[in-house]
């Protein structure tokens, strides 16, 4: 439950910290005592005997993940959004959203997938004195990142210096999840665009048994469309 709601009407509604959380767990506006009692937003994903198997929670009130990308967090689920393929010496990358549309307040994500060239690998997170694969996106107002989810890696033993290190040498997928933020401001200023384009680049170091390759910077970007805010739940029909 938000316990946020009840000190909007306690003796420290004025303090500025509060005054904080309220605009940000509860209302942009003055909370009305209806609200006490409600919960934080959040997902609750059962299997068919109705057993919760995960659940998803966020604080800001505005904010919300969308159910693909959830799915696609999960590896459940892919997306119906055509990828956009790069070709590299090393590598195949294909590059796709969550959703074709996002709206102010949505939680999506963004889905590398690599596949390396026959005998090649990359490097992954733990491998030192290497160029790990990273992805990186570009700032930009509104828009929030969270850490990149990286898949489990292999050890790769290099027998000329008795070396052992994480590398990707089968195709894998690199998920980065955006916020679109939700709050007034973010809605203001998005109103009326009719898509979104987040810009970003795969950096990388790639190597076969005998030669390690000079590092590699990929430009990427994905463009969704921009849907509007819904407000209102609708009505089921009768």
């Amino acid at each position: 439950m938000n316990p946020v709601p009840e000190e909007a009407f306690g003796p420290d509604s004025d303090d500025p910290g509060i005054a904080a959380d309220i605009r940000k767990y509860v209302s942009v506006g003055r909370p009305n005592k209806a609200m006490v009692g409600i919960a934080f937003p959040g997902t609750l994903i059962l299997d068919p005997q109705g057993r919760v198997t995960e659940r998803f929670f966020e604080e800001s009130y505005n904010e919300r993940n969308t159910v693909s990308s959830l799915m696609m967090r999960l590896g459940t689920s892919g997306t119906s959004v055509a990828g956009t393929r790069i070709s590299t010496e090393h590598v195949e990358v294909t590059t796709y959203p969550s959703d074709p549309a996002v709206a102010a307040g949505n939680r999506f994500s963004l889905a590398v997938d690599v596949a390396p060239r026959a005998s090649i690998h990359v490097y992954a997170p733990g491998a030192a004195g290497y160029r790990v694969i990273t992805l990186t996106i570009e700032s930009q107002p509104f828009v929030r990142t969270l850490p990149v989810q990286y898949p489990p890696s292999e050890i790769y033993y290099f027998e000329p210096l008795n070396e052992r290190v994480p590398v990707y040498q089968k195709p894998f997928t690199l998920l980065q999840e955006v916020t679109l933020e939700g709050h007034p401001q973010a809605q203001a200023a998005l109103k009326g665009q009719e898509s979104l384009t987040i810009t970003g680049r795969l950096d990388y170091q790639a190597c076969d048994d005998k030669i390690c390759f000079n590092p590699v910077s990929v430009p990427l970007s994905w463009t969704v469309a921009l849907r509007s805010l819904v407000t209102e739940r609708r009505a089921r029909p009768q």
